[in-house]
């Protein structure tokens, strides 16, 4: 491991899994405590709107240059710009074409989309397709970088591609190529550059990915206006309008790392939804799809929707992060960590015309206990339904197919004198091959944390088959490629590591976790 590897995981481990101000807090002890969250919140230093004032945007889908061959292509330039998030507010982003969100790709299954990235960001990036059935060198390897033009850092790139003999680095521009043979369902795609992935997502590289198809369309679920995109995420804003980040480095150009308090993870004390704080959408007085996604660093949310004499609608769970259930699920309350995806059904038809709807985070406090609102604007007719069976190509993967069971643990830990984000004791080196799996096979894998982990695996979904040794939780249904181990808790998850031959990762995404250190690499071979 290079002497830069070895001290970044050294940076910003003095606050304590965000817990304590000073001093390390031992595994053992995090265990006890079991935390509510997991980090720490920055607060903003402008003043803030008042709830359910702004209207919901919804971002724009994009076009495609051109649909010869077969494939549709698209063009999307990282650029920055100052956009107005608070109202009267300016506020630098990085984005994809100008907007945060950046801009929706619409995509039928089995029809390949190419994406052609332009990098005019001040640093080098790399785009994942969260997701995405996706080969190895179009799925955004953290080396695999896009430099901006006149990029010079001390050291070569400022990153560690050069300590990557496999590292495919492309100057301005890079082509990523996504065949779409999966399920339909909510993707979403977002920079993965090593070591500042959480900064650069926080800043607005982050936008959404849907497929879809005809047996899908066929169900009758809400659509059209009544189908409804929200990614959710929280932010704090300086007193000038931009955004707060506790970065050792705000330039993202060399030093990687937060400063101590928010090592465990950074949460922010304004809740957006599709770039917007806290706000209103006016729908029918009928069911609507919700496509839920959490784009946030670290920040996890219990959502509930509460009418105005405060009764809980229904969350009627239709999908998960890799497309339908096989049946529809009810929900009162429904977790969701970094990264995960929900398609739940709310029924608005036993609403007053005029009523509103919050939907409220049962873990946040103060202002980030609201996310949005619907207010019903209008009776209407409503000829949508949730059939009974949803889909009925889940896989059904067995235990006894197995060709091997792992565990892997994800722990805070010491190293070389200090502390890190460790997958089995260890950082993650480009490198190195943690985890080699043959093409086709079936694997269980348990997954052992000691606070929250958001834990994700590219390429492929699974399914989670217990937790903690017991059935597995509502809402864990479907086909998973995020699953979120709460303090103390193991889960078992099956999958098939079909798809693609390459170098492909596992990690968490609590993002700060994620940039220090908590990665690992998978080789299917």
């Amino acid at each position: 491991m290079s002497d830069r590897l070895s001290r970044r995981r050294l940076l910003g481990i003095g606050g304590g899994l965000g817990l304590i101000a000073a001093g390390w807090l031992s595994a053992s002890a995090a265990l006890s405590r079991r935390p509510p969250v997991t980090g720490a919140e920055l607060r903003s230093a402008v003043p803030l709107p008042p709830p359910f004032q702004v209207p919901l945007p919804i971002p724009g889908v994009l076009r495609p240059t051109g649909t010869a061959g077969g494939v549709d292509r698209y063009e999307i330039t990282q650029r920055p710009v100052t956009a107005e998030i608070l109202p009267g507010v300016g506020t630098p982003l990085w984005t994809y074409d100008g907007t945060f969100p950046g801009p929706t790709i619409e995509s039928r299954r089995g029809r390949p989309v190419t994406v052609t990235h332009r990098n005019e960001l001040p640093v080098p990036t790399v785009v994942h397709l969260h997701g995405g059935r996706t080969p190895a060198d179009s799925d955004g390897y953290p080396t695999d970088l896009v430099i901006p033009a006149g990029w010079q850092a001390h050291g070569g790139h400022g990153t560690h591609a050069m300590h990557d003999p496999r590292a495919v680095v492309t100057d301005l521009t890079r082509d990523y190529t996504f065949p779409l043979d999966q399920r339909p369902a909510l993707l979403w795609y977002h920079d993965h550059r090593m070591d500042f992935t959480a900064p650069a997502i926080w800043r607005g590289l982050a936008g959404l990915h849907i497929v879809r198809d005809d047996d899908e369309e066929s169900l009758g679920l809400p659509a059209g206006p009544r189908e409804l995109p929200l990614m959710i995420t929280d932010r704090a804003f300086a007193a000038d309008g931009s955004l707060d980040y506790p970065s050792l480095d705000r330039t993202l150009r060399s030093e990687p790392g937060v400063l101590d308090p928010y090592f465990a993870g950074v949460l922010g004390d304004v809740i957006l939804v599709n770039g917007a704080p806290w706000p209103v959408c006016e729908v029918d007085a009928a069911r609507h799809r919700l496509r839920i996604l959490n784009a946030s660093n670290a920040r996890h949310y219990e959502l509930e929707a509460v009418t105005e004499d405060g009764r809980r609608l229904d969350l009627v769970q239709v999908g998960a992060d890799q497309g339908l259930l096989a049946a529809p699920v009810a929900h009162r309350l429904l977790p969701i960590a970094p990264a995960e995806r929900y398609d739940v059904v709310v029924d608005f038809a036993g609403v007053p015309v005029g009523g509103m709807v919050t939907i409220v985070n049962r873990l946040g406090s103060g202002r980030t206990r609201e996310v949005m609102a619907f207010r019903v604007a209008r009776e209407a007719a409503d000829d949508s339904r949730v059939p009974a069976v949803l889909s009925r190509d889940l896989p059904d993967w067995r235990r006894s197919e197995a060709a091997a069971v792992r565990e892997f643990s994800f722990r805070a830990g010491r190293m070389n004198g200090g502390h890190g984000w460790l997958i089995d004791g260890l950082p993650f080196d480009p490198a190195r091959t943690d985890v080699a799996v043959g093409l086709g096979d079936v694997e269980v894998w348990r997954l052992v944390a000691d606070i929250h982990h958001p834990i994700h695996l590219h390429l492929v979904g699974f399914r989670v088959l217990s937790r903690g040794g017991r059935p597995p939780l509502p809402h864990d249904a479907g086909l998973k490629d995020t699953v979120s181990l709460r303090p103390g808790e193991s889960a078992e998850i099956i999958t098939r590591f079909d798809g693609y031959r390459g170098r492909y990762l596992f990690h968490c995404h609590n993002a700060e976790h994620e940039d220090m250190g908590m990665m690992a690499n998978l080789e299917v071979t």
